[in-house]
C-alpha cells in the first residue's frame, strides 16, 4: 500500500488539539475533575496530547468498541469490548474519539454511558465526516470536519496500520481500489 497523502499536517493538528484543551480547560474550570474516556484504539494519541495540556484535575480511562472488524466501511452493529473502570455516576465525562464517521459508534455509546447517571456528558472528536453521517448527534468540542476518504495516522488506522504516523493521512484501501 502506498505512503498516505497528508491531509492534516502535524503542525495543523497541535495547533487545533492546543485550542482544544484551551476550551474544555475554560469550560471545565469550575469542575472537581473531569473524566476523560478515550475510545480505544483510535483516540489513544489524540487523548494524550489533548490531557496533557488540560489546565484541569482530570482522569483518564478507556472503553473499547467495534464496529468495523478489519474491514472499511462499518457493519452498523456495535459491540462493546472493554468497559471503562471507573464509576462514573456523579461524574463529568467527557467522551473523547477520534473519529465520528457514520455516527452509530458514538450513539451507542452514550445511550450506553447516559444510564450511569453522570454529572454531565459531553463529546469530543478530533474529526468528523459530515457527509457519512447518519444519526443526529452533537459534537461538543470538535477538531476538524474531513471529506469522506479513508483517513489514517495519529491513532487512527487501517487494518491495524498506519495509527503512529504523526499527521492524518488519506489513503485508497485495497478493497476500494478499481
Amino acid at each position: 500500500m502506498d505512503e498516505p497523502s497528508v491531509l492534516i499536517s502535524e503542525q495543523d493538528l497541535q495547533k487545533r488539539v492546543g485550542e482544544l484543551a484551551a476550551q474544555i480547560s475554560q469550560d471545565y474550570a469550575d469542575a472537581d475533575e473531569l473524566c476523560l474516556v478515550g475510545v480505544l484504539k483510535g483516540s489513544f494519541i489524540f487523548l494524550a496530547d489533548l490531557s496533557r495540556r488540560l489546565t484541569i484535575p482530570r482522569r483518564v480511562d478507556f472503553i473499547a468498541l467495534s464496529s468495523y472488524e478489519d474491514k472499511s466501511t462499518s457493519s452498523g452493529a456495535v459491540r462493546l469490548i472493554m468497559d471503562v473502570r471507573t464509576p462514573l455516576t456523579g461524574k463529568h465525562v467527557l467522551v473523547v474519539e477520534d473519529i465520528v464517521d457514520s455516527g452509530y459508534t458514538l450513539e451507542y455509546l452514550l445511550r450506553n454511558l447516559k444510564v450511569r447517571q453522570p454529572a454531565s456528558l459531553k463529546t469530543c472528536s478530533l474529526l468528523q465526516k459530515p457527509d457519512r453521517l447518519k444519526v443526529t448527534l452533537q459534537i461538543d468540542y470538535l477538531g476538524f470536519k474531513i471529506p469522506d476518504v479513508w483517513v489514517v495516522g495519529y491513532g487512527l488506522d487501517y487494518a491495524d496500520t498506519f495509527r503512529t504516523l504523526p499527521y492524518i493521512g488519506s489513503i485508497t484501501p485495497p478493497d476500494q481500489q478499481s
